[in-house]
């Protein structure tokens, strides 16, 4: 599975808004400036999370984007899906039916237990935690200077 920068954006963009959630709204331009995401691209990633849930957007000079949720709720499985959709390595695991092969395949087995593992870390691996990672690493980067 390659992960695309339209999903590694929204997952920065999303822990930033977990390190800051129940602190109010925060605007593109802040998410941007401190990820370093090309603010248009952000942009456009943000409105694909707003129109699946994952965020709650509001327009103007008081306005910005906050987590519909806990951080605790959400999952990088569902982020990655919201984004891209499946998570499975080849179309024949999600549908078995696009290939008629699939029932005699010893190949479609692998790549099933491939993205059972690989769905296994992403569901079980919620915005919080990696926030919470996120947090370590940057105390530890600043008592290194």
């Amino acid at each position: 599975m390659r992960i695309s920068m339209k999903v590694d954006y929204g997952i920065r963009a999303l822990v930033e808004l977990s390190r800051h959630y129940g602190q109010g709204p925060i605007q593109t331009s802040e998410i941007a400036a401190r990820q370093d995401i090309p603010e248009p691209f952000l942009d456009q990633v943000l409105t694909s999370l707003h129109k699946t849930g994952i965020i709650r957007s509001k327009r103007g000079p008081q306005g910005g984007h906050i987590l519909a949720r806990q951080p605790t709720a959400i999952s990088l499985g569902e982020i990655i899906v919201a984004l891209e959709g499946s998570t499975a390595p080849i179309s024949c695991v999600q549908a078995p039916d696009d290939c008629p092969r699939s029932t005699d395949c010893a190949q479609r087995e692998v790549w099933q237990s491939i993205n059972e593992a690989t769905e296994n870390v992403l569901r079980t691996t919620s915005l919080d935690k990696l926030a919470q990672r996120q947090q370590a690493r940057d105390q530890q980067a600043m008592y290194q200077i």
